[in-house]
C-alpha cells in the first residue's frame, strides 16, 4: 500500500494537473471565435461596391443591411448623426429619392484583425444631373459571418481658404 506521504503527493499532482486542464478549457472558450479575420484591398473595394449596388436598388433598408446594427453613420448631407438603424433608413430614405451613385475618386485601404478602414474621395452623381464630390471614410468589422460597415463618415470638402 501507498504511505500517507505518498498519496498525498498523487492527490496533489493530480489536482495540480486538473486546474491545468480547467484553465486550458477556459482559454479555448474565451478564444474562440476571435481568430483574426483580415480582408484584401480587393476584398474591401468589393464592400464599397455592395454598398454602392445597394444605393441603385432605391430600398434604404437594403442599404441599411450594409452596417453593423451599432453603426454611427455621419451623413454627406445632414449635420445629424445615425446611429440606429432607423435612423440610417430614414436618411437614406430621403438620400435614395437623389438617386445617387457614387464613384471613388482616391482611396487609401488600411486593413487590420477583423476590422479595415477605406478612406478617401468620392462623387456622387445624381438624377438631376448634379455632382457632389465628397471626402469618406468607410470602417468595417468583421462580425463572424461577414464583413459590415460600422462606421461610415461622409461630408463635402472644406471650402478652399489658400
Amino acid at each position: 500500500m501507498w504511505s500517507r506521504a505518498c498519496r498525498k503527493g498523487v492527490i496533489s499532482i493530480l489536482s495540480f494537473l486538473l486546474v491545468i486542464l480547467v484553465l486550458v478549457v477556459v482559454v479555448q472558450v474565451f478564444t474562440r471565435g476571435r481568430s483574426c479575420v483580415k480582408a484584401s484591398d480587393q476584398d474591401i473595394e468589393a464592400l464599397f461596391n455592395r454598398w454602392n449596388d445597394s444605393l441603385k436598388t432605391g430600398d434604404a433598408y437594403q442599404v441599411n443591411a450594409n452596417y453593423t446594427d451599432d453603426a454611427v453613420l455621419l451623413p454627406t448631407l445632414s449635420s445629424s448623426p445615425r446611429t440606429t438603424s432607423a435612423q440610417r433608413v430614414d436618411y437614406f430614405k430621403d438620400f435614395l429619392a437623389k438617386y445617387p451613385t457614387a464613384e471613388i475618386e482616391s482611396r487609401t485601404i488600411n486593413i487590420g484583425c477583423n476590422k479595415a478602414v477605406d478612406t478617401g474621395l468620392y462623387t456622387f452623381r445624381l438624377k438631376d444631373g448634379k455632382e457632389l464630390r465628397a471626402r469618406y471614410t468607410f470602417t468595417y468589422r468583421w462580425d463572424r459571418n461577414k464583413w459590415l460597415i460600422s462606421s461610415h463618415h461622409s461630408s463635402l470638402p472644406p471650402e478652399n481658404h489658400s
